[in-house]
């Protein structure tokens, strides 16, 4: 009898995975199989196809695009073994999460912690059903390591306050519906003068000027905010409490752009398959350049090494109830090994890396050369390479500061 729960936890299981097989079989379009979320990994102003959408909707009505969310705010309700099992399954498929962004990665789960009952009921739901853009007014042109010295100031009106100020590097900026965003509501006090404040992009005295990038691509904002009328209801926690629950929502970013998040489902083809093509094999099927295949092989353990890690440090990080300052390793590390693996890839490819635009080069290589030079950018946004080093030898190693 001592075994009975063990089979029946089993037995759950398998039923789960039944079910999500036979979801899969009559909700994922066949179409769709082998491709990825653009709209969720970039927030890019691609229109969806009908396939998409109704894929979309399929998974939204379900909440598994967030699995492990609360049901009763429009999350899947999911046991972290479930969600694995769901994972799974996708991955079987051929199929992707349709939902995402950074009202997933990165607001949800911060107002899911902090959030009023209202604003959960509110917010949560059209996030779970992949409704609604967020993006994030954090850094300021004269606040961007040093966040807290932001300037963007909220003024009590009352029933409402009244934002005045400039936001820089607002990502997706341009297509979003709302933006969660740090103000300043007090002066007098350089941290506890901060509030967190929910923003809509479409209200008057809001303007958005997209910025181009080394890559071509223009997924940053400049956004200015001028006399924009805020709701009180849409003050996360209360006045002075911005800087805690900015830099929660900051934890959630960094896991996000590691390794343990977004950049693992961003790697694509191996490395190895990708030298094949281009430098050719022996008779024995190898990659003839040994010292490439030995440079490949070493940085493929790294990789997955790091992704263990990763994963590990976040079912500890679920365990205890969230993200925690393990996630600036992860950024740290994920990052570098971003960069590390778009640097080979230009190598590899040799000449045809050097394409900008025209003929004679694929798509895939025109992408690579844009995204090895957008990923210069990953050990700087979500707060640098040095902040997290800060970070780690202050909050994980004990390191204080020596005056």
């Amino acid at each position: 009898m001592a075994t009975q729960p063990d089979i029946d936890l089993h037995s759950e299981a398998e039923a789960f995975r039944t079910e999500v097989q036979q979801f899969l079989a009559e909700n994922f379009p066949a179409e769709l199989k082998g491709t990825g979320n653009a709209l969720s990994a970039i927030e890019g102003p691609d229109e969806e196809s009908e396939a998409e959408r109704q894929w979309r909707e399929a998974m939204g009505a379900r909440g598994w695009g967030v699995p492990t969310w609360p049901k009763e705010y429009g999350g899947g309700g999911l046991t972290r073994k479930q969600a694995a099992i769901l994972n799974e399954e996708l991955a079987k498929a051929g199929a992707y999460n349709p939902i995402g962004g950074m009202g997933v990665m990165m607001f949800g789960p911060t107002l899911l912690e902090y959030g009023s009952e209202e604003q959960k009921h509110e917010h949560i739901p059209p996030i779970a059903r992949g409704e609604v853009r967020w993006c994030q007014g954090y850094s300021e042109p004269n606040a961007g390591s040093d966040l807290a010295n932001l300037q963007t100031t909220a003024e009590d009106k009352g029933d409402h306050y009244l934002v005045n100020g400039q936001k820089t590097w607002t990502s997706g900026g341009q297509w979003a519906d709302k933006c969660f965003c740090l103000v300043r509501t007090d002066r007098s006090d350089k941290h506890k003068g901060i509030s967190f404040l929910l923003i809509d992009m479409d209200a008057p005295g809001v303007e958005v000027r997209p910025i181009q990038m080394i890559s071509g691509m223009s997924p940053f904002c400049e956004t200015f905010f001028t006399d924009v009328k805020v709701p009180k209801g849409n003050l996360v926690g209360e006045e002075g409490q911005g800087w805690t629950i900015g830099k929660r929502l900051l934890q959630h970013e960094r896991t996000n752009l590691s390794g343990g998040g977004s950049m693992a489902r961003l790697m694509g083809a191996s490395l190895s398959d990708i030298a094949k093509k281009y430098v050719g094999t022996d008779e024995t099927g190898q990659l003839a350049d040994k010292v490439l295949r030995d440079r490949i092989a070493d940085f493929d353990i790294r990789w997955n090494a790091f992704l263990l890690t990763a994963r590990r440090a976040g079912e500890e990080s679920k365990a205890q109830g969230g993200v925690s300052e393990i996630s600036s390793v992860l950024k740290k590390l994920g990052t570098k090994l971003g960069q590390e693996r778009a640097e080979m890839l230009i190598e590899i490819m040799g000449m045809q890396a050097l394409g900008w635009d025209g003929e004679g080069f694929t798509e895939n290589e025109l992408s690579g050369t844009r995204a090895w030079l957008f990923g210069k950018a990953t050990t700087i946004y979500g707060g640098s390479t040095e902040i997290q080093n800060n970070i780690i030898a202050k909050r994980v190693l004990g390191m204080l500061d020596h005056q």
